[in-house]
């Protein structure tokens, strides 16, 4: 009996020993589940703040990326209208250093002619004063013969011979304007012609041949080369 109750003791001990060794395996899978839950809490978390975080890295990446794009562009336009302010300048520089130069052409032509008029009017002015040099250089040994015949004269008693200087002097007087281009016209005996005659008076013709024509000339007409320099002042017969 006495055995049996303590048999009966020693069972309910194990008992309560096994009931509390449940509880006590019950609280510490409670309590790790407690901490795995909190751990995967803290896990999850800190997985949805590195989320948010890479979210906003990304989000910031994008948003600086299509901000840098926007500057580019920005950047880009700024340039392309620079370059277009650039190539006009450059345009209109060069249409300035064009324009320039194209005045100082027209500024030294213009000064060129000018020259070019004032030399010609100097040397035409020239020419004019200087237009009978030659003939006037050749007529000048003819002065020097007639004042030698002059003096000659005063003391000359032989006429003929006066007369024989004269007529050289003359003929050398004549040739020398020939030399110079000077004709003489032959005029009478000639019909009347206006171009080379002025008719002084009209007389009655000897003969019918002779009318129409130059019976006498009272000055003689000359010619330089083909042209009149002195008309002939004739008598026309009628």
């Amino acid at each position: 009996m006495k055995d049996m109750n303590h048999k009966e003791t020693l069972g309910a001990k194990d008992y309560i020993e096994t009931e509390k060794g449940l509880e006590n395996e019950q609280a510490e899978g409670l309590k790790v589940g407690d901490s795995g839950f909190a751990g995967e809490e803290v896990s999850n978390h800190e997985t949805d703040e590195e989320g948010l975080l890479e979210s906003d890295i990304t989000g910031n990446g994008v948003g600086a990326t299509d901000f840098n794009a926007g500057d580019s562009k920005q950047e880009g336009g700024t340039e392309a209208s620079a370059e277009g302010k650039n190539s006009s300048l450059t345009e209109a520089e060069r249409l300035k250093k064009d324009l320039a130069e194209s005045n100082d052409k027209y500024l030294r032509l213009a000064a060129e002619f000018d020259n070019f008029r004032k030399r010609t009017m100097r040397e035409r002015s020239e020419m004019l004063k200087t237009a009978g040099k030659d003939v006037l250089v050749a007529v000048i040994p003819v002065i020097d013969d007639f004042e030698r015949a002059e003096r000659s004269m005063q003391q000359a008693t032989d006429l003929n011979a006066v007369k024989e200087g004269l007529a050289l002097i003359y003929s050398k007087f004549k040739t020398i304007l020939t030399q110079q281009g000077l004709k003489e016209m032959v005029s009478v005996g000639q019909p009347f012609d206006t171009d080379r005659h002025e008719a002084i008076t009209n007389v009655p013709a000897p003969s019918a041949g002779m009318k129409g024509k130059v019976l006498d000339e009272t000055e003689k007409g000359y010619m330089i080369g083909d042209k009149v320099i002195r008309f002939a002042k004739v008598v026309v017969g009628q």
